[in-house]
Parts: C-alpha cells; sequence; structure tokens
C-alpha cells in the first residue's frame, strides 16, 4: 500500500454485530508490516437492543488488541440500528468513551451531520473536544466543505471517498489529514 502512496490506515476492530473483528486486528499488522506510518483502528458498536454493555464492547476490543500496535481508536458513529431516543444515544457514546479512558486509551469519534444528528442530535457537543474523524464523500481529498456539527468548527480526518478501487484489488475508503 506505501509505495501506491498510502500512509496511514484504520482497521476496523469491533463490528456493530457485537464481535469483535479478528480480520480486522490482524490487517494492522499487516499494515505496519506494509510500511505505514500510522495504523489506529475503530469501533462500530453495536447499540440495538440485545447488544453487550459499552464496558464490555470496549473490552472485548482491547483485550483483542492487546500486544498489537496501534495510534488510538476511533468510535464509529453513522446510522445503523441505533434507537430512537437521542439521550440513550448519548449515554451510550459516552460509556463507551468513559470505557477507552478507563484503559488510557485515546480516543476520537467518526460521523457525519446527517449521522450525528439522527443519532444524538446536531446541538449535542459534550465530545467537541476529541478528534473528528468526518465522512463526506464529495471526491475531494481536502479538509474544506466542512458544515460544523456537534461543536466541532473542523475535522482531523476527511473521508472523502468510499469502495474506490485500490492496489492488489483491495476497496478502500480513502481519507485526507
Amino acid at each position: 500500500m506505501k509505495s501506491h502512496g498510502y500512509v496511514f490506515y484504520i482497521a476496523r476492530a469491533y463490528r456493530s454485530s457485537g464481535v469483535v473483528d479478528s480480520a480486522g486486528i490482524a490487517s494492522i499488522g499487516h499494515a505496519w508490516s506494509g510500511g505505514m506510518t500510522d495504523v489506529d483502528a475503530y469501533i462500530f458498536p453495536c447499540a440495538s437492543a440485545g447488544c453487550p454493555s459499552p464496558q464490555a464492547q470496549v473490552d472485548a476490543t482491547v483485550n483483542a488488541l492487546k500486544g498489537v500496535k496501534f495510534g488510538m481508536i476511533w468510535l464509529d458513529i453513522e446510522v445503523y440500528k441505533w434507537p430512537a431516543n437521542h439521550a440513550s444515544n448519548q449515554n451510550f457514546i459516552l460509556a463507551l468513551g468513559k470505557a477507552l479512558d478507563g484503559h488510557g486509551i485515546k480516543w476520537g469519534v467518526y460521523s457525519n451531520l446527517n449521522n450525528w444528528s439522527n443519532i444524538v442530535g446536531s446541538t449535542w457537543d459534550a465530545l467537541k473536544d476529541k478528534q473528528l474523524w468526518w465522512a463526506r464523500y464529495n471526491g475531494r481529498a481536502d479538509l474544506g466543505d466542512f458544515q460544523a456539527f456537534g461543536g466541532w468548527t473542523k475535522p482531523n480526518i476527511h473521508q472523502y471517498s468510499g469502495d474506490a478501487s485500490g492496489p492488489c484489488g483491495f476497496k478502500i475508503d480513502q481519507n485526507y489529514y
């Protein structure tokens, strides 16, 4: 991947179905050995009824990442089986963050205005001091065109393309930072 100009990789470490993503975690080691200079992980939380608690999801992820080098963990907050109650969703996300803090792990948020508004309400800004990985597939590798939400006035990373054709036949999401 590095020979194709890619230096940053973010692997899924936890699935929205409520289980650790073993393949995603294994790919972290491959990313480092492939020459990546920055490698992070993300949790796609399971937020519907019957899912493990936020603490259990974080604990499972952290346990699976033991011995694996990574920079930080991103909480993937996008519309997928979230309850309709904003306050409940806010508390769920805060509990995920508290669990990560308890493990001493640096973390940030992956979302966009539409997802954030639908899940927690556009004005909820309790995480405004966390880094934001902003998703907007506009095909532009820049940080422009950002519309503030959740207290963020600018993103740290912009995911500008999804399912692009990458090297070696892989489909990749492209990001700018």
